[in-house]
């Protein structure tokens, strides 16, 4: 069998398509056309030798094939890029403070962080996971080059929209919802000490279906909101990012109904230093996909 070399480009096009649920909105994102897209894709399965894609209803599902071509897709697609951005950027230099919501911090963090410090060794990074409020403020009083924040209504003059994230109502797998569906006792809740902006999400839906609740257990640090709900204390809410995998999200239905919440970089000064601007790049791109 002879060796198989894949394309940058036709896996960058599935990666895309993928991540972004649609094939049409990847060769828009890349800039190339559908037939491209779909060029790159069926080079992939004849150098496979496999279907990567297959239809389910009205779209495409990934085949056990596709599957674990994502992966590896990924993983070269991020080599590929670090080792641009590094040879491009042999001169970059400098500090860059970067503020977090600590739903990022944990998996977000390390890899975006990560691959940045391969690529810039000369760039120091002072990275802080702090509240949405502290976060926007640091950064209006200059003491945050960067803020990755939840959009919580307050603009600051240099901001970018990195897309909205669902929320979810999040519990331990033992959690016995039924036992306060109907019942007279108000739903238990796992939530970081007021004001925050899911715990007003969470009470406002709970209010609005006449749903009696209580705050069971209140945290200042995600990690304790994580482990109350594993202790089935509560149920939380959140989005998914950030979530432990030994904790679900409810099923549509079971509570009422969350809307979605933004996500916003904010930017200190309107035109940074190189190194700033590429973390924030960086930062973006990872956000978006």
């Amino acid at each position: 069998m002879g060796r198989v070399t894949f394309d940058l480009d036709d896996l960058r096009s599935y990666v895309t398509g993928i991540e972004l649920g649609s094939f049409a909105r990847a060769a828009e994102r890349l800039g190339r056309s559908t037939s491209a897209v779909s060029a790159h894709l069926k080079k992939l399965e004849q150098q496979i030798g496999a279907p990567i894609l297959r239809k389910s209803g009205r779209g495409m599902v990934m085949t056990e094939a596709g599957e674990t071509l994502l992966g590896y897709a990924r993983r070269l697609l991020e080599l590929n890029d670090e080792a641009a951005a590094a040879v491009r950027g042999l001169d970059l230099q400098g500090t860059v403070r970067l503020g977090l919501q600590e739903d990022f911090g944990e998996t977000f963090l390390p890899q975006v962080l990560g691959s940045f410090t391969r690529a810039h060794p000369k760039v120091r990074i002072e990275a802080r996971i702090a509240r949405n409020a502290e976060l926007i403020d640091w950064v209006l009083k200059g003491q945050l080059d960067l803020s990755l924040a939840w959009d919580g209504g307050i603009s600051t003059p240099f901001q970018q929209d990195l897309g909205r994230r669902m929320m979810h109502w999040i519990a331990s797998p033992n959690f016995d919802l039924s036992q306060w569906q109907g019942g007279d006792e108000p739903l238990p809740l796992v939530m970081f000490d007021a004001p925050c902006l899911m715990r007003s999400a969470a009470t406002n839906a709970l209010d609005r279906a006449g749903i009696a609740w209580r705050i069971a257990f209140t945290s200042r640090s995600l990690n304790g909101v994580w482990a109350a709900v594993s202790a089935g204390l509560g149920v939380t809410v959140r989005t998914d990012a950030g979530l432990p995998s030994g904790l679900l999200r409810l099923a549509p239905g079971a509570l009422p109904a969350l809307s979605h919440i933004g996500v916003v970089l904010h930017r200190a000064e309107e035109n940074p230093s190189a190194a700033i601007g590429r973390l924030a790049q960086i930062v973006a791109e990872r956000i978006d996909g």
